[in-house]
């Protein structure tokens, strides 16, 4: 198990889900090669296929990921491409796909989210590798020593925790953390923690937990305090959003 995850916490927090859809709803598409074999991978929120060989279509599907307000699928390119010829692994889950698409056995669709979800994993891991030319998350991540930081926040974001803290986390003397991260994330580590901490507080308003206790769990020393950051974030007092489920 990897000591610094930066995937976990993302699929505990936000449901990933897939369905097969057609091309104009799609976003995520497996293209065959001249072999007829799985060849390429797609994956793009605008669902702009416009440059795609439909002949070439294996399969196409909607991904749920709770859309922006997931922070990853914000920090993602437009497009997200995988050559199959360049990851035997993922290769192997294509064809796997394919196989359940073409034998029509029982249980075959339930089969095919299942492996279409272990497919965006490793398109995410890919572009966590990758990174970013960018300043943002994606840039975070890919850094092995903020990625540590940014691990810990994302784990344990009720934490009070201090850039000092956080600097010994990333190996990094203060003034380097400090310097490093709002350079490669676009905003302090302080700044960041704040966006993340209400990104799953606005999670927890909309499944109907109580303010206060939503107030305790991410840090804040009073539901008032919550309830203005709250509102500054997202136009409109947490109350408002009680029982609305956010995917």
């Amino acid at each position: 198990m990897c000591p610094y995850d930066r995937l976990a916490t993302f699929l505990k927090r936000f449901s990933l889900d897939v369905r097969p859809a057609p091309l104009a709803q799609a976003t995520l598409v497996l293209l065959a090669g001249p072999d007829g074999l799985p060849r390429m991978v797609h994956y793009r929120l605008d669902k702009d296929w416009c440059d795609i060989d439909e002949a070439a279509l294996l399969f196409c599907a909607a991904i749920e990921w709770s859309g922006l307000s997931n922070p990853l699928i914000a920090a993602l390119p437009d497009c997200v491409t995988l050559d199959l010829k360049q990851d035997l692994e993922s290769a192997s889950l294509a064809a796997l796909i394919q196989s359940e698409l073409t034998g029509k056995r029982c249980g075959g669709d339930p089969v095919i989210s299942r492996l279409c979800e272990v497919l965006i994993i490793r398109l995410m891991r890919m572009q966590i590798e990758r990174g970013s030319d960018r300043s943002g998350l994606l840039a975070g991540l890919s850094d092995p020593r903020l990625s540590r930081a940014l691990v810990a926040m994302h784990d344990r974001p009720g934490r009070d925790w201090r850039n000092q803290e956080l600097a010994e986390i990333a190996g990094l003397s203060l003034s380097r953390f400090t310097e490093i991260f709002a350079l490669t994330v676009g905003q302090p580590p302080s700044a960041y923690l704040r966006s993340w901490r209400l990104t799953l507080a606005q999670q927890d308003v909309a499944k109907g937990d109580r303010v206060d206790t939503i107030a305790r769990r991410y840090g804040y020393k009073s539901s008032e305090g919550f309830t203005r950051a709250f509102r500054h974030r997202f136009g409109q007092n947490p109350i408002a959003l009680r029982g609305q489920f956010v995917r």
